[in-house]
């Protein structure tokens, strides 16, 4: 089925047509600005499967429920950077098994680590 794309101009059609809410389903694409607008304009975006509002795109990877590990107290710090690129790739691929490519992920790890200054 063919996908049905709103952009900030359809929004704003929206809002000055009285609308107040659109669903949004699967086969609904609404742009990042489009979005913005509607939260601007006060047009409620919501979702199909369950009516909730769909401020922002669906992420399957982020659970709605806190992670355990939020309310343990912070780990200590690594005694080397070769230490914690170990102990990030070891958690990761823990989390992501055969998922994805060990090459790859050290790669990651290792540009994300430098980024942060502790690589």
């Amino acid at each position: 089925m063919a996908k049905v794309f709103y952009t900030e101009r359809d929004i704003e059609d929206l809002a000055r047509r009285g609308v107040k809410s659109l669903v949004v389903g699967e086969d609904v694409v609404v742009t990042d600005l489009a979005r913005e607008k509607a939260r601007r304009l006060g047009v409620e975006l919501l979702s199909e499967r369950d009516s909730r509002p769909a401020s922002a795109p669906a992420r399957p990877y982020i659970s709605e429920l806190p992670s355990p590990a939020a309310s343990e107290p912070a780990p200590k710090p690594a005694a080397s950077s070769g230490d914690l690129e170990t102990r990030v790739y070891s958690a990761v691929k823990g989390k992501l098994g055969d998922q994805v490519d060990d090459a790859l992920l050290r790669t990651i790890v290792k540009r994300v680590l430098k980024s942060l200054g502790r690589g």
